[in-house]
């Protein structure tokens, strides 16, 4: 990625573009208070649940009381356990989520640790406790990818972005985990910023064309962003005011051994794994 200024000379990045302020990455990440993730949990439960657990209510009491613990199996980031607190506070308000572990922290999986304890109605342990797994696996999967993805870069300069490429309305989340696991942000949507590709520039009639409409679109705070394969399209660029230029895919001898500011990998979601968790009724 190339940014451009009158005062600055460009700078290289790799593969998408800059991130907008993210609100804290790693364990300081921020967990996304919105109606957003109600809506996510709140769908999920019913895609699950559907008319009624039949067989938790064919074979519990509903008197019945029970503790529970989550266990991590596998090696990498623990991201989740808000997500897991709001499955269970919407199944059943009586139910207690105790973290044990925190949240974007690192274990081996060779100990089978408790990240969690759930008391309350057994009959809500049971109900959740697959939507609540499945939102755990997958964060955690993703928390994981940027953990490695920000390692490889640790001591350079260089900061790993995240992209668009997310699961189908769970964006947020898998969003807020790329940030547990010590990466970046970049665009939430296509509302968040102006990043110029391929397909708008051949739409637009070329490079200059294209960034022109943006600048006169954008604000004094909006960057305007363009992907280039070439150096000849990274030159046209820089000279029709692009304030940061993503070298897609870019191999050119000429800008070997440029430092790179940001590197963006959609791997981090459309390719992250699940980690291995469960849920065990103690008691």
């Amino acid at each position: 990625m190339t940014r451009s200024s009158s005062s600055a000379a460009p700078a290289l990045a790799a593969d998408e573009t800059d991130a907008l302020a993210s609100s804290g990455r790693g364990a300081a990440a921020s967990f996304p208070r919105s109606d957003a993730v109600a809506a996510i949990v709140q769908l999920a439960l019913a895609e699950d649940v559907g008319r009624g657990d039949i067989t938790t209510e064919s074979t519990v009491a509903a008197s019945t009381v029970a503790t529970a613990e989550i266990l991590q199996k596998q090696a990498g980031v623990l991201c989740g356990l808000p997500v897991v607190e709001a499955v269970f506070a919407a199944v059943d308000g009586r139910v207690r989520v105790t973290r044990v572990a925190e949240e974007g922290s690192w274990d081996d999986g060779q100990t089978r640790r408790v990240v969690a304890r759930i008391e309350g109605p057994a009959r809500a342990i049971l109900t959740g406790e697959r939507t609540a797994l499945n939102f755990l696996q997958r964060l955690s999967g993703v928390a994981t990818a940027s953990r490695r993805a920000a390692e490889a870069v640790a001591g350079a300069r260089t900061e790993v972005l995240d992209t668009r490429k997310t699961t189908p309305g769970v964006r947020v989340l898998e969003k807020y985990a790329v940030r547990v696991g010590g990466s970046r942000n970049h665009r939430a949507g296509l509302d968040d910023g102006f990043l110029i590709k391929e397909n708008h520039i051949r739409a637009a009639g070329g490079i200059t064309p294209a960034v022109r409409a943006a600048k006169e679109r954008a604000t004094p705070a909006q960057r305007v962003e363009i992907e280039v394969t070439d150096l000849e399209e990274l030159d046209e660029a820089i000279a029709a005011g692009a304030d940061m230029v993503l070298l897609d895919n870019f191999v050119e001898p000429a800008a070997a051994g440029r430092e790179v500011d940001y590197a963006s990998l959609g791997a981090l979601t459309h390719s992250a794994g699940s980690l291995d968790f469960s849920l065990e009724v103690v008691l």
